[in-house]
């Protein structure tokens, strides 16, 4: 296991080299970004021109912004794109003018609830332009008029995503997705393709791998959509099981998203580690997915794709706002997340189908598998795993039912697994 404490303080240094960034779906934001993670791992990034057809939709028209601003009578920016890129709705039209108070009104978004927080907003498929600002900055926006300027481009060019396929000895597939779409938020922003990337670097780093590793960073929805039009068969015939890494670096506990199937690879991997992770947890049904898992496991695409999250979007007050920021994500809750998805790697590593290859029980003193003093308490929960194994290794469950059936994690029989493999007594495969 990579030392995540210092993984959790790499991460989120990251994360704060990107946070000033302004992504959207498209445009040179998402390009900058992806050309930084690249320099982490080595990803391939890809351009789909706009107007493509992806399934039922079409990759929109490319937005870029260089700045933006609402200016009073003397001058003052009373909301300005360069003290937050969230003041302007995201994909905002072009606009230039002189309004009255009543005029700009109608394009002014803020949160009562939260008088103190720039929410987020988009406009990705109507066009429109606005402007989002704290219920404090609106209650003291002056009479007017207002100088108003969006310098924005709305036109052809294309969507931009990244990918990187790590081989292992199997064709079949983990993947491993998140995505890059929006402008200055930590958590549900950037704690996902940091920490993909940093999961790729580790898988990278392992000396062996039963697994090939497919690892996707795309726009959220319609980059998802994009990518698996372009993958769809070979996802489909080599994904054995997935996650969306999204919302991964809260101050909640762990909130696991069940993919459609409920009880998929990926869900009884997930599942198990965090039965056992020490923290208190939380599983929800697929019916209640608002990430790219909503496409993965789309009826058709069918990919076992689970989500596993640490404040869960909808469920954090800072969600989709300004508050949720720097101070919200730290490194170790960055940690934490990378520790669990490490140990989720693990074990599908280690998981197969075993039967024992003797008849009836095995003798484990003669392959020195067994004390020869008998009745010692320590030796004989030493033992428990052993025997569990020899007990439930018919070739009819795999490691993570076993592990299950006796309220284990994983990680508790791989040892004994490769000692009895080593000795002959446990084949891979079924009965």
């Amino acid at each position: 296991m990579p030392d995540t404490a210092l993984a959790g303080q790499a991460m989120h240094a990251l994360m704060a080299e990107l946070f000033p960034i302004c992504r959207s779906l498209t445009g040179d934001g998402v390009r900058q970004t992806l050309a930084r993670l690249s320099e982490v791992v080595p990803y391939q990034v890809h351009e789909v021109p706009s107007g493509s057809q992806v399934f039922d939709w079409v990759v929109p028209d490319e937005w870029n912004i260089r700045d933006a601003y609402v200016m009073d009578q003397s001058g003052r920016r009373v909301i300005d794109f360069q003290a937050s890129n969230l003041h302007v709705v995201g994909y905002s039209e072009p606009f230039a003018g002189v309004l009255t108070r009543e005029q700009l009104l109608p394009h002014l978004y803020s949160r009562a609830d939260l008088p103190d927080a720039i929410p987020y907003l988009t406009s990705y498929y109507s066009r429109r332009w606005g402007f989002c600002l704290s219920q404090r900055q609106l209650e003291a926006l002056g009479p007017g008029p207002f100088q108003v300027k969006i310098d924005s481009t709305l036109a052809p060019g294309s969507l931009t995503y990244a990918d990187l396929l790590i081989p292992g000895d199997s064709e079949h597939e983990i993947l491993l997705s998140s995505y890059c779409c929006h402008p200055s938020m930590a958590n549900n922003e950037l704690s996902g393709p940091v920490l993909t990337t940093f999961l790729a670097k580790s898988i990278m780093d392992r000396p062996k791998r039963r697994y090939s590793y497919r690892i996707v960073v795309v726009p959220e929805t319609i980059g998802a959509i994009t990518y698996i039009s372009r993958h769809l068969q070979t996802l489909k015939d080599n994904v054995a099981a997935g996650y969306v890494l999204t919302c991964v670096g809260g101050p909640s506990g762990p909130t696991y998203g069940l993919s459609r199937q409920g009880n998929s690879l990926a869900d009884r991997v997930a599942l198990n580690t965090l039965a056992h992770c020490g923290e208190d947890y939380r599983v929800l049904p697929w019916i209640e997915r608002a990430s790219d898992e909503r496409q993965y496991g789309a009826p058709g695409v069918d990919l076992p794709v689970g989500s596993l999250m640490r404040s869960r979007y909808f469920d954090y007050p800072e969600y989709h706002t300004s508050l949720d920021d720097l101070s919200l994500v730290t490194p170790a809750q960055m940690a934490a997340s990378f520790a669990l998805y490490n140990e989720m790697i693990d074990a599908l590593e280690a998981n197969r189908t075993w039967r024992v290859t003797t008849l009836c029980e095995p003798q484990l003193g003669k392959r020195g598998l067994y004390p020869s003093l008998g009745g010692q308490h320590d030796i004989n929960k030493q033992m428990f795993v052993m025997n569990a194994l020899i007990g439930y290794c018919d070739g009819s469950r795999d490691l993570v039912a076993i592990a299950d059936l006796h309220n284990r994690p994983v990680r508790d029989f791989v040892e004994a697994v490769a000692l009895l493999a080593e000795n002959g007594l446990l084949l891979e495969g079924g009965g």
